[in-house]
């Protein structure tokens, strides 16, 4: 089925399957597409970005299960408190699964990483649907969920032009200024091959 995405300032992506059909205003993208399903966000439309942290998020670090944040806290625990776990590739699993959300959750569309050697955290992910972008080395700067709070000038994904993948997310922001300011958790949806994959509730 076809969707129209649209923004608050008047830009909007016509998202059929996996990719992008056509890109316009919503008003001539509904002209175009009659029978398609609009979904109209606050806030802006963007590539989404590229956490430059994937192996440090996702294979060293453990993300605590709500269930656990009485004893583990909410933060991801990495060095000494995550050796102390132990964790089995069930848990690694689980952990990647609920890093991958907490990306999304800041409009995270693909992670940069060396190949990932946990079999567990490498399937974990695979099954997500985030795009897994290679890197060669550390990037440098703080591993943050927040790619606006590593540090480092942020990665942005590729343009939406039509027939590229439908990769994108939301922020509830005025425009890219006001965004950069407030960090990503400003993030109401992600979308990933098509998908809604994220949606603030």
């Amino acid at each position: 089925m076809l969707t129209i995405h649209a923004d608050s300032r008047g830009r909007a992506l016509a998202v059929e399957g996996e990719r992008v059909a056509a890109v316009g205003s919503p008003e001539r993208l509904a002209a175009a597409y009659p029978r398609a399903r609009v979904r109209t966000w606050p806030g802006i439309i963007t590539p989404g970005f590229v956490n430059v942290h994937g192996t440090e998020l996702l294979e060293e670090a453990y993300h605590p299960d709500p269930r656990e944040a009485d004893e583990l806290g909410t933060e991801p625990l990495t060095g000494e408190a995550l050796a102390a776990l132990a964790l089995d590739d069930a848990r690694w699993g689980a952990s990647a699964r609920r890093g991958v959300q907490r990306m999304l959750a800041h409009g995270t569309v693909a992670a940069a990483c060396a190949p990932l050697r946990n079999r567990a955290v490498r399937d974990a992910v695979r099954r997500t649907g985030l795009v897994l972008a290679g890197r060669s080395a550390h990037p440098g700067g703080v591993p943050s969920l927040d790619p606006l709070a590593c540090g480092l000038p942020p990665v942005v994904a590729p343009r939406r032009d039509p027939g590229s993948a439908a990769r994108f997310a939301v922020f509830d922001v005025r425009d890219e200024a006001e965004l950069a300011e407030r960090g990503s958790a400003t993030c109401v949806a992600t979308v990933l091959a098509g998908r809604l994959v994220f949606r603030r509730r």
